[in-house]
């Protein structure tokens, strides 16, 4: 089809970016993270159209900034990324009668080198959870933080959770003076709930290791609000009582990997990698996997069978008096 120019909307640029990302946190009830991506990705768009407005770009104005992006080195998955933020900015600006084209729809992204989730082997990630350090002698902040980063550790690759899901816990349901909790945890019935991507709930299963952990963390979580003001419903806390951060969690993981001399460069999302390859050896569930990982779709689960096949292979190779050693 060719390009064709869009009518003039009846408001700036400025004010249709800050009517969408306002109706997505409203409506769709996106994450400040989410959102905060979103208005980077329609800020490239601003400066890669060189001063044109957003009605008038068409499809070819969109290939060549793929085409320049592509040519400046970013990868070909943040090509999507931005190319979905794009299309999603463009059918909202559509439904709001001001455009005649979509420019984004059909364009597609450079194709990508399928790449494979980092996961730790087994033998690493329960080192790296489950590490005890000696506390008795240090000084109780010290005592704190290690009891809560164990706390967190086991809890990320018990359930498979992402950070935000952690760090969004609450120690149980609340629902009172305009606040609900968007995830909780009963160790009792040894279960988490969380509100995943796309504002969506699911439960899934608290292994013994993290649950008492957990319990362990509570009760100098309790010492610790009793003194300082605080987060009252947060399950994890920082030392000034404040809800932990996605961000703190990373630095914390980091550090306990490298005391461990681990090899690998250790994040918080390489625990749920962690968590959803060794259950699928484990078990060969598949689905199950795909329902302890909120993903919607089997296709996003099924990159986790390669890992499988990959830890299935190196069996062969070790063990087969016939196998390839490499």
């Amino acid at each position: 089809m060719p390009d064709s120019v869009n009518t003039v909307p009846t408001f700036s640029d400025d004010e249709a970016v800050e009517t969408y990302l306002g109706c997505l946190q409203s409506q769709r009830q996106f994450s400040p993270h989410t959102l905060a991506s979103y208005r980077r990705d329609l800020a490239q768009l601003r400066q890669l159209s060189e001063g044109a407005r957003f009605s008038a770009l068409t499809p070819s104005h969109i290939r060549r900034m793929v085409s320049k992006l592509h040519a400046g080195g970013m990868n070909p998955r943040s090509i999507a990324r931005k190319l979905s933020a794009w299309r999603g900015f463009y059918k909202w600006f559509a439904e709001q009668g001001t455009l005649a084209i979509n420019p984004v729809d059909h364009i597609r992204p450079p194709r990508r080198k399928r790449t494979l989730p980092d996961a730790l082997p087994v033998d690493s990630a329960i080192q790296l959870v489950s590490a005890q350090q000696e506390v008795s002698d240090a000084a109780p902040d010290d005592q704190l933080t290690a009891l809560c980063n164990r706390a967190m550790f086991e809890l990320l690759y018990s359930s498979g959770l992402r950070v935000s899901e952690l760090t969004g816990l609450d120690r149980r349901y609340v629902s009172e003076n305009g606040y609900t909790s968007s995830g909780w945890i009963n160790l009792d019935e040894q279960e988490v709930t969380v509100t995943g991507k796309g504002n969506k709930k699911r439960a899934v299963p608290v292994g013994q290791a993290a649950t008492d952990a957990i319990r362990a963390w509570l009760d100098a979580r309790d010492t610790l609000m009793d003194s300082r003001a605080g987060d009252g419903h947060a399950l994890f806390v920082n030392l000034h009582g404040r809800r932990m951060t996605p961000r703190l969690v990373q630095l914390r993981l980091k550090a306990r990997a490298r005391a461990l001399r681990l090899p690998q460069h250790v994040h918080p999302h390489m625990l749920r990698h962690s968590f959803a390859s060794h259950v699928l050896q484990s078990s060969g569930d598949l689905r199950a996997v795909q329902e302890m990982l909120g993903h919607t779709s089997i296709a996003s689960t099924q990159v986790y069978t390669a890992l499988d096949f990959q830890h299935l292979a190196k069996i062969y190779d070790a063990a087969h008096p016939r196998a390839k050693k490499r």
